[in-house]
C-alpha cells in the first residue's frame, strides 16, 4: 500500500515557543488517521502546516511524494480540507457553495452525491446566511469533498453535528477511504472517531506519543469484565478470599485484564467454588477515550 501523506520530523515556533518537536508519521492509501491531544497540543498547526498555511522551522512534508510548503501547493490540488470554521459567502447558496468549488476541479457531477450523502436536500438551495451552524459546517465538509480528492483534512469536523449527521458523516468517510481516498481527522468526540479510524496519532505537548493502528490501542489497553452476581456481599467475600483484585460499580464486580492476565478465569472459579450464582458478564476492550486520558494522566505524572 502507498504513502499518501509524509511528515517528516516536523518543527515549528510561534514567537520563541516550540510547539512541534520533531513530529514524525505517515498516512497510507485508503487509510482513515485520527489526530488526537489536548487542547493547544499541536493538532491544527500540524494540519496548517500540511495545507501549506503557515511556515515551518524545520522537517519537512509531502503529498504523494511532492512537497509541500508555503510557497509550493501543487501538491493540494489532491487534497481538501475543512480547518477550524468553514469559508462561507453568506448571500451565496450553498450549491452555489459547491458549483463554485466543484468547477475549479470539474467534479460537478459529484455535486448532487455530497448533497444527498451529507442529508442537505432541503437547505441546498438557500442563501448560506440563513444557515444554522450544524448547517454551515456539513456545507464545509461537502466543500472539502466535492472534488473527490485523494487526501482530506478534517479539523473539528463533528462540530455542530447532530447525531443523524455525524452517522451520515461516518458513512461517506468510509465509503471514500474504501474507495481509496485517505483522511486526516482531529476530533475531541473520541468515541465517534473511533468508530472511523483505521490508525491514532496521539499529541501531547507537541510531540507525537502514541502511533499505532486502532485495534492494536484497543488490545495494548487490555480488556475489562463486569461480573453482575445474585449476592453482591458474598461474592466481594469470595474474591478477596481468593486474592483477586477487583473494583466495584453499581451491583457489579469489575476486573481489568491485559493479555497475559487470567483475572476472569480466577474470580469466576471463586464465585464458583463459593457457591456464587452469577446473572451476567460483560467484556469491554479498552477505547479510544480511556487509554488517551490514561496517557494525559501519565504525562503530567512525569512533569
Amino acid at each position: 500500500m502507498s504513502t499518501i501523506l509524509t511528515v517528516d520530523h516536523l518543527d515549528k515556533s510561534f514567537s520563541g515557543r516550540q510547539v512541534l518537536h520533531g513530529v514524525d508519521f505517515f498516512v497510507e492509501e485508503g487509510h482513515v488517521a485520527g489526530l488526537v491531544g489536548p487542547n493547544g497540543a499541536g493538532k491544527s498547526t500540524i494540519m496548517k502546516a500540511i495545507l501549506g498555511l503557515i511556515p515551518i522551522d524545520g522537517g519537512g512534508i509531502e503529498i504523494a511524494g511532492q512537497p509541500v510548503s508555503i510557497t509550493s501547493h501543487q501538491a493540494l490540488r489532491k487534497v481538501g480540507a475543512l480547518i477550524e470554521y468553514p469559508g462561507i459567502y453568506p448571500f451565496l447558496t450553498g450549491r452555489q457553495h459547491l458549483e463554485l468549488f466543484a468547477a475549479k476541479h470539474h467534479q460537478a457531477d459529484n455535486i448532487k452525491h455530497i448533497v444527498d450523502a451529507l442529508g442537505m436536500g432541503k437547505y441546498i438551495d438557500t442563501k448560506a446566511r440563513l444557515y444554522s451552524l450544524g448547517m454551515k459546517q456539513k456545507l464545509g465538509i461537502a466543500q472539502a469533498l466535492v472534488n473527490q480528492p485523494k487526501l482530506v483534512i478534517l479539523d473539528e469536523p463533528m462540530n455542530g453535528l447532530d447525531p443523524q449527521a455525524v452517522k451520515d458523516l461516518r458513512d461517506i468517510i468510509r465509503d471514500m477511504a474504501a474507495a481509496g481516498t485517505s483522511f486526516l481527522i482531529s476530533s475531541h468526540i473520541l468515541s465517534e472517531l473511533e468508530k472511523v479510524a483505521d490508525d491514532v496519532l496521539i499529541l501531547n505537548h507537541g510531540h507525537i506519543v502514541r502511533n499505532t493502528s486502532m485495534g492494536q490501542l484497543a488490545e495494548s489497553g487490555g480488556v475489562t469484565y463486569q461480573i453482575v452476581p445474585d449476592n453482591l456481599a458474598q461474592a466481594k467475600a469470595a474474591l478477596t478470599l481468593a486474592n483477586v483484585t477487583f473494583t466495584l460499580e453499581g451491583a457489579g464486580i469489575v476486573l481489568h485484564e491485559n493479555a497475559e492476565d487470567t483475572a476472569l478465569n480466577a474470580a469466576l472459579y471463586a464465585l464458583v467454588q463459593q457457591g456464587v450464582a452469577i446473572r451476567s458478564v460483560d467484556r469491554k476492550a479498552r477505547d479510544l477515550e480511556a487509554s488517551f486520558l490514561a496517557m494525559v494522566q501519565a504525562e503530567k505524572g512525569e512533569a
